[in-house]
C-alpha cells in the first residue's frame, strides 16, 4: 500500500457500514480520502476519531446526494479543485427497497437504479476522466457489488435490487474492457459480498425491524472490517495483476 500513501480516494457511501469501514482502513493507511454520503454528522465524527488514533492519512467529509447528477459532478469540481483528482473510486454506495417485480412501486426501482446503477456508472466516468486528464496511468476503481450481483435468490422483495447489481457485474467487466482498449493500466474490480452485518436489511424491511435482525442472528455475518480488508488486498495487488471480482461469503451461508 505504499504507493497509494498521500494519493486521494473516493468512497461513496461513507457514513456508515462498508463505506465507513473502508475510509477508516484507506486513512489508517495513510491516503487522503473523500467520503461522501446525503448526510456528513457521522463521517464528520469518523474524521474526528481518525485523527485522534493518530492515522497518517485524512478523512475529508463531503455531503453529496447521489441521486443527483448534478451533485456527483459538483463533488469532482470540488476534489479537482482541492486535491486535484481522484486516484482511487470506491463505488460503495448502494441501497434496496422491498419492491417485487409484481407488485413494486416505480419510485423504489428508479431509486435503486439511479444509486445502485446511474451513480455507479457517472462516479466511474468522472473518476476516469480525473485520472486521464493528470496522466495517472496506475488508478483503480472498485465496485463494492453483491452475491445478488451473481444469482438470483427466491425472495421477490431483492429481484429487482438483484437487476442492479447485476448491472454492476456488467459494468465492471465492460469498465475493464474499455479501460483495455484505452492502453491504461487503471485497473476496475468488484467485490461481492453475500450477508454483511450492517444497517442494511434495516433498511430494506424498515416495517419490519424483526426480520431484519432475524437476518444476521441466523448465522455469523460477515463485518464491514472484512470488505474493508478486501478492499486493501485489491489495492495491494502489484500493478500487472488484474482482480476481476472477488466473490465472498460467510462461511455458513448456503445462498
Amino acid at each position: 500500500m505504499e504507493r497509494w500513501k498521500d494519493r486521494v480516494a473516493l468512497v461513496t457511501g461513507a457514513s456508515v457500514g462498508i463505506g465507513a469501514a473502508v475510509a477508516r482502513a484507506l486513512v489508517q493507511q495513510g491516503m487522503k480520502v473523500v467520503g461522501c454520503a446525503r448526510s456528513v454528522d457521522k463521517i464528520e465524527k469518523l474524521a474526528a476519531e481518525c485523527q485522534s488514533a493518530g492515522f497518517p492519512g485524512t478523512l475529508i467529509p463531503y455531503k453529496c446526494d447521489l441521486s443527483v447528477e448534478e451533485e456527483i459532478l459538483s463533488m469532482f469540481s470540488a476534489i479537482k479543485t482541492l486535491h486535484q483528482g481522484v486516484d482511487v473510486c470506491i463505488n460503495n454506495a448502494g441501497l434496496a427497497r422491498p419492491e417485487p417485480l409484481l407488485s413494486g412501486k416505480t419510485e423504489g426501482w428508479r431509486t435503486m437504479l439511479d444509486v445502485n446503477v446511474m451513480a455507479v456508472s457517472i462516479c466511474t466516468r468522472e473518476a476516469y476522466q480525473s485520472m486521464k486528464e493528470r496522466d495517472i496511468d496506475d488508478g483503480h476503481i472498485i465496485n463494492i457489488n453483491s452475491m445478488n450481483g451473481h444469482s438470483v435468490v427466491p425472495q421477490s422483495v431483492v429481484h429487482f435490487y438483484s437487476a442492479t447489481k447485476y448491472a454492476v457485474t456488467a459494468l465492471t467487466e465492460g469498465l475493464r474492457q474499455e479501460l483495455r482498449e484505452a492502453k491504461t493500466h487503471i485497473r476496475a474490480t468488484c467485490i461481492s459480498p453475500g450477508l454483511v452485518e450492517t444497517g442494511f436489511a434495516f433498511k430494506l424491511h424498515d416495517n419490519d425491524p424483526e426480520r431484519a435482525a432475524a437476518t444476521y442472528e441466523s448465522i455469523r455475518c460477515l463485518k464491514a472490517e472484512d470488505m474493508a480488508n478486501a478492499v486493501i488486498y485489491v489495492l495491494s495487488a502489484p500493478p500487472h495483476v488484474q482482480i476481476g471480482d472477488i466473490q465472498m461469503r460467510p462461511t455458513e451461508q448456503v445462498s
